[in-house]
């Protein structure tokens, strides 16, 4: 049996990618931690000085109308002010200031998940630099064996294609 408090697969789908970093809305942290969004925000509000734009931002109606459009979900939350957002660093400043145990055993497992995505990350690009290095040394040789070397371009446009980091979410600024 599992002993997470929350499975990683539902953290994961709370991951959003705007403005280029990989963020969270306030309100879903409100759910995994057990508190209301507002007392959320408040208690970040009495603690702003911790949340550097690095940490947490507020979106735009643009970004919170696009984010809504792609996900059903987020179309039945009712919202008076934009919602905010915290990255990686803002989650675990959350966990500091909220400063409940299961506070702290979420953010763990926010942090894990954040870690995981981003070695993922990592592990796809160096597949794909390994990929396209192949392919030009591949290209010099085509000269030589044309229909081989086009079946062997083939396969490697395949792997390529798998090996693709996956976006989470969305860049609202691409």
């Amino acid at each position: 049996m599992n002993n997470e408090l929350v499975p990683i697969q539902i953290i994961e789908n709370k991951i959003y990618l705007i403005r280029g970093q990989r963020v969270m809305l306030d309100n879903d942290l409100a759910e995994l931690y057990g508190v209301e969004t507002k007392r959320l925000n408040e208690a970040v509000k009495r603690n702003i000085e911790r949340f550097p734009a690095e940490f947490m931002f507020q979106l735009t109606a643009e970004e919170w109308n696009i984010l809504r459009s792609q996900f059903a979900t987020l179309n039945k939350v009712i919202r008076k002010y934009k919602p905010y957002v915290f990255t990686e660093y803002g989650v675990l400043m959350l966990s500091n200031i909220l400063n409940s145990k299961k506070a702290i055993a979420v953010s763990i497992q926010i942090i894990k998940v954040f870690t995981k995505i981003r070695e993922l990350a990592l592990t796809n690009k160096e597949v794909i630099q390994r990929l396209d290095e192949l392919e030009r040394k591949l290209i010099s040789h085509a000269r030589d064996n044309n229909a081989d070397i086009e079946e062997l371009f083939k396969q490697i446009g395949y792997l390529h294609d798998i090996t693709k980091p996956k976006q989470i979410g969305f860049n609202i600024n691409d």
